[in-house]
């Protein structure tokens, strides 16, 4: 099945610093793209996977679960490691939930963790239907697009396949039960104003983590897709003076692969 354009992987082969992003659930790599090519402009080594079933069209999600999309980056993170001296692990929503798992499973394998409103729970009465509702109905609305910026868009699926969803609960469960052996720095940047995730995912996972080192910062004129919105540089900013001031070699120029 062709990917959807925009939604093509990213990776550049930079310096000795790697990074690997991590999109969202029904999203693809295009809703961090300008992060990745911004931090691959700075020297840095950057992974910006695709997650099986995303990109291309929801049937394929359908048969798709959080296995699958951990398997992808877990294999991406030992890829980095492998090529680089430090690796740091950056995620948007469902992303930031992978990312986390990622932190608590590979400990001092990552040097810090920088989270974009990044999702914990299924929330609302959805979370206790779709047990059941999944053997019933196929399908329920997207959540692509929550964007406050006037003409900007999320490249995924306008249908959200309910036994995936049902996967996601299961994810963030786990990753919840596993926030206190997250002890890498942390800075996590979340909107006020999300359609999507709640500002309470946040604050859970803040009181969860046992990392000492973090950061929270409010992106007041964004919603949930924020590295598409008019947070995005500010963002970009965060993130590289995180990265700068936690790291050994801010890397070299490289080579792009990808979309």
């Amino acid at each position: 099945m062709p990917v959807l354009p925009g939604a093509e992987p990213f990776r550049h082969e930079g310096g000795e610093v790697g990074v690997l992003l991590c999109h969202g659930f029904t999203g693809s790599p295009q809703s961090l793209r300008p992060w990745a090519d911004r931090l691959a402009e700075r020297g840095l080594t950057v992974s910006l996977p695709l997650l099986p079933g995303h990109g291309t069209r929801w049937e394929d999600m359908a048969v798709t679960g959080w296995q699958d999309w951990y398997a992808e980056v877990d294999r991406e993170l030992r890829a980095l490691t492998a090529r680089c001296e430090q690796v740091f692990v950056f995620g948007l929503s469902m992303g930031g939930a992978l990312a986390l798992r990622l932190a608590a499973k590979h400990g001092d394998e990552i040097a810090g963790l920088v989270l974009v409103n990044p999702a914990n729970k299924v929330h609302g009465l959805s979370a206790y239907a779709l047990p059941v509702a999944r053997h019933v109905v196929r399908t329920t609305k997207g959540l692509t697009s929550d964007i406050a910026l006037a003409g900007a868009e999320e490249v995924g699926y306008d249908r959200v396949p309910l036994h995936a969803a049902h996967s996601v609960r299961a994810l963030f469960r786990l990753v919840d039960a596993d926030l206190p052996q997250v002890t890498q720095p942390v800075v996590l940047l979340h909107s006020p104003q999300d359609h999507v995730v709640p500002p309470a995912d946040s604050a859970r996972i803040l009181s969860r983590i046992s990392s000492t080192d973090v950061e929270e910062i409010l992106l007041e004129q964004s919603y949930h897709v924020a590295t598409l919105d008019h947070d995005a540089e500010r963002i970009f900013d965060e993130s590289y003076r995180f990265i700068d001031r936690l790291a050994t070699d801010a890397g070299r120029k490289g080579s792009t692969s990808g979309g």
